[in-house]
């Protein structure tokens, strides 16, 4: 019970200071819904598609690769590196809070951004005649997975490659651009030469895209999606093995300091 309420209170500072950074919250807003737009209206317009479909395969790229890939993995980024200059990590040592309620706080708030993106996304695309059509407890689970596996990754860049807040931007234009487009987040795979495909199978992300679009704009089970489903699993486990690992070391290191 104790570390349920710390992670809870963790959980809510965190939400909180996004809520009264009203400018970041509205450009996390206005950011997914433009992707979600123009790929949408792009996709109806030069594949031919009806308006409803064209938004029916935009909503889980957006989903996956513009909002949930900044949100989950730049943010945590960001919430790790302005805790470490803020001097956060110092107080936490003299607090009864515990470390692994921290690092499942960050875990916890995330997820609440990453959902609440989610809900926004498939709301404006049911505007325009979207439907989700698998199953929504399997999209869900990939979802969580994504986020698990963009948090982790996020622990590992912010504990192990950035100092400092000016080496967020840097460091996810440098390491996520690219993986984005190889994975098909902003252009469709299937555009892809068969060499670029080989390379896409050991990025995450186009795993993430795949399955998301599978389930959510061709109705597949999970059957249909085993190849990504456990590549998935394996990498979002290993994700949060790797977050905690660099966490700790990082708490190690601060300790020493």
């Amino acid at each position: 019970m104790k570390y349920w309420r710390e992670i809870i209170a963790v959980t809510q500072r965190i939400l909180i200071e996004l809520l009264r950074r009203r400018r970041s919250l509205i450009f996390w807003i206005i950011f997914p819904i433009s992707v979600l737009m123009l790929s949408g209206l792009i996709l109806a317009e030069r594949a031919e598609l009806p308006m409803n479909t064209a938004f029916e395969y935009a909503a889980p790229s957006t989903l996956v690769g513009a909002a949930m890939f900044f949100s989950c993995l730049g943010g945590t980024v960001a919430t790790v590196v302005a805790e470490r200059e803020q001097r956060t990590l110092k107080r936490l040592f003299l607090s009864p809070l515990s470390g692994i309620s921290y690092f499942l706080g960050i875990f916890l708030a995330h997820s609440c951004i990453g959902l609440g993106q989610a809900v926004l996304i498939y709301t404006i695309a049911a505007f325009w005649g979207a439907t989700f059509k698998g199953s929504i407890l399997l999209g869900l689970i990939v979802i969580f997975m994504t986020i698990i596996a963009y948090v982790g990754l996020g622990f590992i860049l912010g504990t192990q490659l950035a100092r400092r807040i000016e080496d967020v931007n840097s460091l996810i234009a440098a390491f996520g651009v690219p993986l984005l487009i190889l994975g098909g987040a902003f252009l469709p795979a299937a555009l892809f030469p068969p060499t670029l495909i080989n390379i896409a199978k050991y990025n995450p992300i186009y795993h993430m895209n795949e399955a998301m679009v599978a389930i959510s704009a061709k109705g597949e089970t999970i059957s249909d999606i085993d190849s990504h489903f456990w590549f998935l699993l394996i990498f979002s486990l290993l994700m949060l093995f790797c977050g905690w690992l660099s966490y700790h070391r990082m708490l190690i290191v601060e300790r020493r300091l």
